[in-house]
């Protein structure tokens, strides 16, 4: 699609970009609404399933599209991506149950994965690798322009509007990218002779569903070392290694091994899942802090979190921008993790609202610069006819990032959480309780858990209504809470600056490969495209 005039390329990449934020609006605008939506359809119990789901079908599709996109072309999977999430958006607006919702929430994720993998493809299939650099910095951007209005329009619509309206609401856009890629993208040809890699899909989808399980219910659901975990991540290492011995003799595998030979696709993807991990521990557990220990309510928690959603827009469009100009990437890659790890290393000394919006700052800035950098050096690392399969991978890698960051830095709080509570105790800061009456004793016993504190109108209720003379006593017992609570999420996040550091390190082993100007060359069987598969390509780059 190269060949195409300027002019024809703008249009589509708005369809592209309408189509993104379509499917990144509807995912941030729930955020704030999901768990009003889940206490309306009586299902609380089932509340982590809502995004499980979409969690696991998001991903499967996301790996099983990009080669497939790669023998059909873009545009099919653009056009039922956006189908598929219109349908589940609608249908999940007329559940009348829980098990309805998430079934349409599955839906919805499987439109979306679509969209997301074969949106970044198609930037690679209309340009070079050296004018892709300002279009996936303007694409990283769309995410961070829905970051920043999603949450708080969905928090309107949930107190002001029918719940239905957060996922009806952008319907007429997702109607109107569907008319603009219908028309707008071009036809690609179906390369016959491709056979599609059927049982290398099954075991693919097999290794990552229990993944991604283990790592969302460990240590809150079951405990790490319990027999449904270990049975997870059992079936997930049998189902690896039969994966691996059948992609070996695959004649089109789903996910071609070869790519992870070369030393700059393995090492971005790793960079990739490392700052994934970063970012949505920050996210998640910066929330907790503002709620749990600065006792912020939820909205105003989202207005602490905003300004680095801002500061991933405007970095991410400038850098994308100037690396189109420059042909240079790594030194965005170099300047921005630092930068983001900096922030992070502010969340762990934080003790103030102000802190806290400066790290978020100070990370979206760094995660900007950084995040585009390393799918553009994906794609322009690998042939052409591979870059579905490398575009979908690099968003596994992500995912899993992303899934595992939340699991393993939550098992961190619960075990630091613990220790702290245990020292308090010892040490004789905590309130005797041991003369309380029993009925008021019950009411401080619900806030055992620190996880309580983030319910403000509960600890206020309770506060008015125990008697004057223990409200002191109950004052002190939350004040110990917020101080444990403070101090465990605090090494949360040491341990997440301590994980970037090692993205740190990875970037500078990140080889510069020159930007090619034309994706036709070079490509697989030329003396260039023998040397780009062992990530040796020539200096001259064209």
């Amino acid at each position: 699609m190269e060949h195409l005039s300027s002019k024809r390329k703008l249009t589509i990449m708005v369809a592209i970009m309408v189509a993104m934020f379509f499917a990144a609006i509807n995912q941030t605008i729930v955020s704030t609404a999901m768990p009003r939506i889940i206490a309306i359809l009586d299902g609380m119990e089932l509340y982590t399933w809502t995004i499980t789901i979409y969690m696991l079908t998001s991903t499967i599709a996301t790996v099983l599209v990009g080669k497939l996109s790669d023998i059909y072309g873009r545009k099919p999977f653009l056009l039922v991506g956006i189908l598929l999430f219109v349908i589940g958006a609608f249908t999940s607006g007329l559940a009348t149950d829980v098990y309805q919702f998430i079934t349409f929430r599955g839906i919805q994720g499987v439109g979306a994965g679509i969209i997301m993998a074969t949106a970044f493809t198609a930037v690679g299939d209309l340009f070079p690798p050296r004018e892709r650099g300002k279009w996936t910095g303007l694409m990283t951007a769309v995410f961070g322009f829905s970051s920043v209005i999603g949450p708080t329009l969905g928090g309107y619509i949930i107190d002001h509007l029918a719940w239905h309206w957060v996922f009806w609401i952008f319907l007429p856009l997702g109607v109107v990218a569907f008319a603009m890629i219908l028309f707008l993208f071009p036809k690609t040809e179906h390369k016959k002779g491709e056979s599609i890699d059927y049982l290398g899909s099954l075991f693919l989808t097999t290794t990552i569903v229990p993944l991604l399980l283990a790592f969302t219910w460990a240590g809150s659901k079951y405990e790490w070392a319990s027999t449904e975990i270990i049975g997870l991540f059992g079936i997930t290492l049998v189902s690896l290694i039969i994966f691996l011995l059948i992609e070996r003799s695959a004649r089109n595998p789903v996910l071609p091994l070869q790519m992870f030979r070369n030393k700059t696709v393995t090492l971005s993807n790793v960079i990739g899942f490392i700052m994934n991990f970063g970012m949505m521990g920050a996210l998640i557990y910066l929330s907790f802090f503002v709620q749990g220990v600065l006792a912020i309510s939820p909205t105003h928690a989202g207005y602490v979190t905003m300004p680095m959603s801002i500061g991933m827009v405007i970095t991410s469009a400038i850098g994308g921008s100037l690396i189109s100009k420059t042909g240079k990437y790594k030194r965005f890659a170099l300047i921005g993790m630092p930068i983001m790890l900096a922030g992070m290393v502010i969340m762990v000394f934080m003790n103030s609202v102000w802190m806290a919006v400066l790290a978020m700052i100070i990370f979206g800035l760094g995660l900007g610069l950084g995040m585009p950098v390393f799918s553009l050096t994906i794609q322009n690392a690998v042939p052409h006819k591979e870059l579905g399969a490398a575009t979908a991978t690099m968003q596994l890698f992500r995912n899993l990032g992303g899934t595992i960051g939340i699991a393993v830095m939550g098992t961190v709080l619960a075990s630091s959480l613990k220790h702290n509570l245990t020292d308090l105790a010892k040490t004789g800061h905590g309130a005797d309780l041991s003369k309380l009456d029993p009925a008021v004793a019950e009411k401080f016993a619900k806030f055992a858990n620190p996880q309580m504190l983030t319910d403000q109108p509960a600890l206020k209720s309770t506060m008015e209504s125990l008697p004057a003379d223990v409200q002191p006593i109950f004052q002190k017992v939350i004040e110990m809470l917020r101080d444990a609570l403070s101090s465990s999420l605090s090494t949360v996040f040491l341990t997440g600056a301590l994980i970037l550091v090692v993205a740190v390190v990875l970037t500078f082993f990140i080889k510069e490969i020159p930007l090619r100007t034309s994706n036709k060359a070079p490509e697989e069987g030329s003396a260039e495209g023998d040397k780009l598969v062992n990530g040796k390509l020539a200096s001259q780059g064209e």
